[in-house]
């Protein structure tokens, strides 16, 4: 089984069911109980959506990563009323990003943590997917000049410039599924509120294209926005008039983005959006525990079946469990993975611990290998000084760069003693300090290695600081598991003197040193907690909550991208503009439905789509207005929390002015707001967030945060475990063809060489070992086909004396996509480094008419994780679907809210509730009978 429409289908076809029956059971429990109180669940839509989007996700775990690639990365067709234009960035942008982010490594950090500076920028497109997008309604006149050479999607793209304002958006799904096809209705619901265009970035994704591919595709996007290049159709965006966005990893992305954006002195976006932002992969905040059962994140975390892409090890290595009692006393402590840039003396230690065991064995010994005669508990551990080995481990030493000094050293056998060096496993804190820590054998997460995932580019919220950023709107759900993490963020980027990173990460380098002094300027922020809200809750675009999100989101992006960086160093926050930008009722409008297409009729047709003359069923105009009279009143009641001190104020505004920054004053901002902190009820009302103390996540130490913890671990083993035995055949299957592919990797560089492949750095090569071909440099094609391009561009060809992580397809020789991959650099676009491309013959258009996964004629189809796939079999496609499932559940919660305004005309009045646990009393008895 893969994941597909029809599997989707049946497999979420009884959850549906089944949560039906379920949730009117519950309502029937609630009134005989006479239970007023109101959770978000009472809502049947978001009930039923709930479960639908958590059975995908756990049909997702089910099956291979590949599969969920695909079908989520699948083309959808936009729906006719949007304006949809894709875009492929071409290697100019790719290059620029890329050299910033070199920079921003530097050379030691590149060689040891990241593996090299080529590997990341290897890509199997000739470019980066992107979309334009917008509402048709939108778009100006078409150019009197146009080239009419021009698609209706370029000239769409011209059309697109009388819109100023431009969210930047990055999608979510764990850093390795989801594209801009899964988002793509949010984000035409975004450029719809905030009349502007989204441009969306389909970015490379994990495992794949692990860390740091996204961060580097992200920015690739940014200065393909500020810096067109030649051949562009758009202008140069001013970053002025730019607001990236991003949820959940998206999220993430966003924030690594604006740090190395920040660091290296780049005008930043006017602002940013983060929904839900996942920002600590270590795991180390409570919420992730505690809110399992009431978010849509499996609850082992994203495990799959087996395949030739992943786990990396798909048997257990040596048939022991992927996490043990550790073999080993420190370094690495408890808590921490060893550091990718070691010291020279701890260098010099496990070369001859593994020497001297390799004799005793006879076999070569790996890091994993070494074994300590007494091994200590966990308190002992702590309480040593291991100082001797390296001066950093008397501090809670970090996942990577655990060596204060600079890795370079004159010692001419370095360089070969450190392509030995093999960091020793990551250690995982216990509950109970006397027990033997465990150690990892596997790699937990798909993102990035064990050692890398306490790298500030990987768990942002490790920032040395997080000051001197543009103006945050940050948003979560406080029943989703990432909720803790997200706080902290937030409240960490507006004071970064409260909330410093911790000793060990200011260790590891020079930057993030630099970072904790230089930045201390505090980030605007506006913070909003959910009442009862999971993961990413503008995917239930019908529920109030999402309505009140979307429409603040769009004043946020309008405020910050039509005002002056001087308005928004002292009023970033919208609510506090005098007077209140006026909201036209026009603007909003009933969620319109997808054209009805001839082919595709069925008594089911309503469901996912209206004829393209139909009009929206007559609704109460006040209705129409719903997320814009909920904004208009939390607005009010921001002001109401400001007066009564319930927001954070510049020190130096109240210094100067004691009463200025609570002005009454009805003509001019609000002025010197720091941050504002608000939880939102499941009716999209919003009240003052509770103290800072009586927040648990802002009060754990620095030194916790990071840190690999037993109850996180021990709960994905045992997810893990289950899989291995539930699918152990399927990874028997799995290193078979493993086998098979490498055979076949090894047979196509064969033919590669016979065929005339020469690289200038070959040995025998006259162009010397490292030379590159100049731009200008005559093209030695074979063949007319393929071309060498000349833009600078690496292939896996290029990567001998680098170490990519394990997952990365672009080292490895085991798998389909690795095979499409060098095919695509050999033979069709071929790197700089390339002398020739060699001619195909005869015999290889044979063996393509025999090989589905072969062609002779054309480029074969790039990773699911980098290039869009095109849906041929079904109609309609599950995503399309979805899109109808929540089409129809926006108008029934319409009509449903009709209903309830007309019965109860006070429902808009404020009402206290119990936001934390997603319960009020309002409404609760029309709620009881839906």
């Amino acid at each position: 089984m893969t994941v597909s429409t029809t599997s989707a289908a049946f497999y979420i076809t009884p959850v549906v069911l089944k949560t039906l029956f379920q949730h009117f059971q519950a309502k029937g429990r609630k009134i005989s109980h006479n239970d007023s109180r109101a959770v978000a669940t009472d809502d049947v839509f978001f009930d039923e959506a709930f479960h639908i989007v958590k059975a995908f996700i756990e049909l997702g775990t089910l099956n291979t990563i590949e599969s969920l690639q695909a079908f989520t990365n699948t083309h959808v067709i936009a729906p006719y009323w949007a304006a949809v234009s894709p875009v492929l960035i071409p290697l100019f942008s790719c290059n620029k990003a890329a050299d910033v982010l070199i920079d921003w490594f530097g050379p030691d950090d590149l060689k040891c943590v990241v593996g090299g500076e080529k590997w990341w920028q290897v890509r199997g497109l000739d470019g980066l997917e992107a979309e334009w997008v917008t509402e048709k309604e939108f778009l100006g006149p078409v150019p009197a000049d146009l080239d009419k050479k021009l698609s209706s999607e370029d000239t769409n793209i011209l059309r697109m410039e009388n819109l100023d304002t431009v969210m930047l958006y990055v999608h979510g799904g764990g850093y390795f599924w989801g594209s801009i096809n899964t988002h793509r209705y949010q984000m035409i619901r975004y450029a719809r509120k905030m009349k502007g265009r989204v441009f969306a970035v389909n970015y490379r994704k994990a495992p794949q294209y692990p860390w740091p591919c996204p961060v580097h595709d992200v920015l690739t996007a940014y200065f393909y926005l500020t810096n067109p290049p030649p051949g562009a159709l758009h202008k140069p965006v001013p970053p002025s008039k730019i607001v990236i966005a991003g949820d959940s990893a998206g999220g993430g992305l966003c924030v690594a983005a604006l740090t190395v954006l920040r660091d290296m002195g780049i005008q930043q976006p006017a602002g940013a959006v983060l929904i839900s932002p996942w920002v600590d992969l270590t795991h180390s905040f409570p919420s992730v525990m505690g809110n399992t059962a009431t978010d849509i994140i499996p609850p082992h975390g994203f495990i799959h079946k087996p395949s030739a892409i992943w786990p990396i090890h798909p048997i257990p290595p040596d048939g022991e469990p992927r996490a043990i009692p550790t073999k080993t006393n420190p370094p690495p402590l408890p808590g921490h993975a060893d550091t990718l840039r070691p010291s020279k003396e701890r260098l010099a230690d496990q070369v001859e611990k593994r020497t001297e065991q390799s004799g005793e064995e006879q076999r070569p010994v790996a890091a994993g290998d070494l074994k300590d005669d007494n091994v200590q508990d966990q308190k002992t551990m702590q309480k040593e000084d291991y100082n001797e080995k390296d001066n950093t481990l008397k501090h809670s030493g970090p996942s990577y760069g655990t060596h204060q000094t600079t890795i370079r050293d004159d010692d001419p056998n370095y360089d070969e003693a450190l392509s030995f060096w093999e960091p020793k496993p990551p250690k995982v804190l216990m509950n109970n300090p006397h027990a033997t820590p465990l150690e990892l054998r596997s790699q937990i997460q798909i993102y990035a290695a064990n050692e890398q995932l306490t790298h500030p580019l990987v768990s942002p919220v490790l920032q040395g600081s997080l000051g001197n950023l543009c103006p945050l709107y940050i948003i979560a759900g406080d029943a989703e598991v990432l909720r803790d993490e997200v706080m902290y963020l937030a409240h960490k980027a507006a004071h970064p003197q409260d909330y410093p990173a911790r000793k060990g990460v200011l260790s590891s380098g020079v930057r993030q040193r630099e970072n904790a002094g230089k930045f201390q300027t505090p980030t605007k922020v506006h913070l909003q907690v959910f009442d009862g809200m999971c993961h990413v809750l503008t995917v239930f675009t019908f529920t109030d909550s999402a309505k009140y999100a979307y429409r603040s989101i769009a004043q946020f992006v309008k405020h910050v991208t039509t005002h002056s960086a001087e308005h928004l160093d002292t009023n970033p926050f919208p609510e506090f503009h005098v007077p209140p930008e006026d909201i036209s009722a026009s603007e909003e409008s009933l969620e319109r439905m997808e054209p009805k297409r001839g082919q595709q009729s069925s008594k089911f047709a309503h469901f996912f789509k209206r004829s393209r003359g139909t009009a929206p069923a007559p609704i109460d105009s006040q209705v129409e207005k719903t997320d814009v009279a909920l904004y208009k009143e939390n607005e009010r009641a921001a002001k109401e929390e400001h007066e009564i001190g319930a927001t954070e104020t510049m020190l130096e505004d109240r210094e100067a002015d004691p009463g200025s920054s609570r002005s009454s004053s009805k003509d001019k901002d609000i002025p010197g707001v720091r941050m504002l902190r608000e939880r939102v009820d499941i009716f999209g009302q919003v009240r003052p967030m509770e103290p800072e103390s009586e927040i648990e996540a802002l009060h754990i130490p620095p030194r916790l945060i990071g840190v690999i913890r037993e109850d996180p671990v021990k709960r994905w083993l045992s997810g893990q475990e289950e899989w291995d035995k539930k699918f152990h055949r399927k990874a028997v299957q799995a290193v078979r063809r493993r086998g098979h592919y490498h055979k076949k990797f090894d047979a196509l560089m064969e033919r590669a060489r016979a065929q005339g492949l020469e690289l200038f750095h070959d040995a025998d090569s006259p162009a010397g070992h490292r030379q590159e071909r100049s731009p200008m440099a005559p093209v030695y094609s074979r063949t007319s086909m393929g071309e060498i391009m000349a833009e600078r561009r690496y292939g896996p060809c290029d990567i001998a004396d680098e170490q990519p992580p394990e997952s990365a397809i672009v080292g490895r020789r085991d798998n389909r996509e690795s095979l499409a991959l060098m095919k695509k650099c050999i033979y069709f676009t071929a790197p700089t480094t390339h002398r020739t491309v060699p001619k195909r013959t005869a015999a290889d258009a044979f063996r393509a008419a025999v090989d589905t996964e072969d062609y002779v004629l054309k480029s074969p189809k790039q990773s699911v994780a980098e290039q869009q796939s095109e849906s041929n079999i079904l109609p309609i496609h599950g995503l399309r679907m979805w899109q109808g499932i929540l089409t129809y559940y926006m108008r029934k919660s319409t009509v449903k809210a009709t209903k309830r305004r007309h019965s109860m005309p006070n429902l808009n009045s404020r009402q206290p509730s119990n936001g934390r646990h997603g319960t009020s009393d309002t409404g609760m008895n029309s709620a009881i009978h839906t």
